[in-house]
């Protein structure tokens, strides 16, 4: 197979590879929410279907399928089953230039984790994963519902006002390294544990890991849906699978979110010590995903104007003083 044929095919099975992989691990993500957060309650979490309930799993795949696909009557129908499609998909293209873990050969062909390498993986992961909230606003307006209208609007405050901050916290890693790829960042913790970026940016890493938090729709800082609220917010109106896409892209948001704040403040798949690169992404990543669970079952929401003087009043400013004095350092 010549050069360009196998790097087509490779793009392919890459590409299939990923899609299969994440819808897989967003589906055992809700299982692992209800066993984490019942073992934090003190519950027991599912276990009645298949061994140790991991059969549930399959079970809701095949709810969501076979339930009853409703629009409601006075919806705009085409905006109303676009929106879900908006919000998986985003969440999906968002990984396209996130390297998953160290590069390895088969069959004679080096074989990179990572579906394109782009020059400004970062600035594409950030752009293309707040397309998702398009997905939000259509749903909760196209719903008809006042419930949904009202989510929808929490959801436009909250997420265009942390995507400010979203991209200021990562200005000064990017300063440092002189590069918007996310390879070469990760490259440039190649040097063991104190090479780290989250020793050399500390604050930055929070107010990142807060904004991960909004951008994921995850409790405390999470306005689109209050688990106290009755209804579900934006999807109140949504049964079957458009309620399930809406699932799944939050979710693969969380994945995506965990892998990336690995890859820019942890170093990545660089191995530390006797554990190999792609072992250490994986324990990365997984801490982070777990952080996404924990907190949900550890503290209360913030209400809305708490979440907008944090943004507004604290991350906002604390970003651009980092920016201001990462930039007097490399001077």
């Amino acid at each position: 197979m010549s050069s360009t044929g196998f790097l087509i095919f490779e793009t392919i099975i890459k590409a299939i590879v990923i899609l299969a992989v994440i819808a897989s691990l967003a589906g055992l993500g809700t299982y692992a929410e209800r066993k984490v957060l019942a073992w934090m309650q003190r519950r027991v979490g599912p276990q009645m279907v298949g061994p140790l309930g991991l059969a549930q799993i399959v079970a809701d795949m095949i709810k969501l399928a076979t339930k009853e696909d409703l629009i409601p009557a006075n919806a705009n129908k085409l905006a109303f089953m676009l929106a879900p499609l908006i919000s998986v998909t985003a969440a999906f293209v968002a990984l396209a230039p996130v390297p998953f873990l160290p590069e390895f050969s088969m069959f004679g062909h080096t074989i990179h984790p990572i579906l394109s390498d782009i020059g400004v993986g970062v600035l594409f992961v950030l752009a293309v994963s707040s397309t998702c909230i398009y997905g939000l606003i259509i749903g909760g307006l196209a719903s008809y519902n006042k419930y949904s209208l009202i989510a929808s609007m929490r959801a436009v405050l909250q997420l265009i006002s942390f995507e400010v901050i979203n991209g200021l916290s990562l200005i000064p890693i990017v300063m440092i390294v002189g590069s918007l790829s996310i390879i070469d960042i990760v490259n440039a913790q190649s040097g063991g544990i104190g090479a780290w970026f989250i020793w050399k940016q500390p604050i930055c890493f929070i107010i990142f890991l807060i904004a991960s938090f909004v951008e994921c729709n995850r409790t405390p800082f999470c306005l689109t849906e209050n688990d106290p609220e009755i209804i579900a917010g934006i999807t109140t109106a949504y049964s079957g699978m458009r309620f399930g896409m809406f699932f799944i892209a939050e979710y693969a948001n969380m994945i995506t979110y965990s892998i990336l704040m690995s890859l820019l403040f942890l170093g990545g798949f660089n191995s530390a010590w006797f554990v190999p690169g792609g072992v250490m992404m994986i324990l990365k990543s997984s801490f982070f995903f777990f952080l996404f669970l924990w907190t949900r079952a550890t503290f209360p929401h913030l209400r809305p104007d708490q979440l907008m003087s944090l943004c507004w009043k604290v991350l906002l400013p604390l970003s651009l003083a980092m920016i201001f004095i990462t930039g007097l350092v490399l001077l």
